[in-house]
């Protein structure tokens, strides 16, 4: 995939999936702008990159601060061609007798309302003339997680605003795309792992795919080869992806 003379905005940046996107983004020549609330480490993450790369530190729960972002990458970078949104989280867990309002209120406003502000404001940008908006799902969208209430509602939220963009924009030239990546070896599921609730925290670290993966696939998402699964999800346990994209 050739992203020469593409912009890409991606969020949680500082880490994980975020990180290896920007890096695998770059390295296809697009330019990138890094967001997340840790300015310390997209700081490090853009410098590693290099001039392609500028960090912009940014809340997403605030649409004010996303909006600005958005208006810094095309001042620095001429455009905004790719929005990923990856930016999310997933403590506190609890089961819902347990859970703290207030926290389980601030990961919607993450994993929920984050994803519609990057998606708001990068439209001011794309149309008309269209772009693509790539969202990190997860298969918690589509069944219930014990302790994970918060995370699962926020994720089949997520998964309807991606439909929603297809609905409402394709026919102006964008491209909404969902990615359920599986689990991954990320900071998430070291969370994940402390907290004991579930069956997913009884995992071995070795079950989890590296944000390498989920990074190529974003990759190839990005193409027309992809087009089949616009206003929909892609599967990274689906061996046909795994094997488009060229990963074990």
């Amino acid at each position: 995939m050739d992203l020469s003379g593409k912009t890409a905005l991606i969020t949680g940046a500082s880490r994980g999936i975020g990180a290896e996107t920007a890096r695998a983004f770059a390295a296809a020549g697009a330019k990138v702008a890094l967001v997340a609330r840790s300015a310390e480490a997209i700081a490090d993450v853009a410098g590693e990159i290099g001039e392609a790369a500028i960090a912009i530190p940014c809340d997403i729960a605030r649409y004010w601060e996303v909006e600005q972002a958005v208006r810094a990458c095309v001042s620095e970078h001429g455009s905004l061609d790719i929005l990923v949104n990856n930016a999310g989280m997933i403590e506190p867990i609890a089961r819902m007798d347990e859970a703290s309002p207030d926290a389980w209120g601030e990961v919607i406003d993450i994993n929920l309302k984050g994803v519609f502000h990057g998606m708001h404001a990068a439209l001011q940008e794309m149309l008309p003339g269209g772009g693509t908006i790539l969202t990190i799902g997860s298969g918690a969208a589509h069944g219930p997680v014990e302790g994970w209430s918060h995370y699962c509602a926020s994720k089949a939220g997520a998964l309807m605003l991606t439909r929603m963009l297809d609905k409402e924009y394709r026919d102006q030239g964008l491209r909404a795309l969902s990615l359920s990546p599986g689990t991954v070896a990320t900071q998430m599921q070291r969370e994940i792992k402390a907290s004991g609730i579930n069956p997913v925290s009884q995992l071995d670290w070795s079950d989890h795919i590296p944000p390498e993966w989920v990074a190529k696939c974003l990759l190839w998402m990005c193409g027309t080869e992809a087009d089949e699964f616009l206003g929909a999800e892609v599967s990274l346990r689906d061996e046909a992806i795994r094997a488009k994209i060229g990963v074990a």
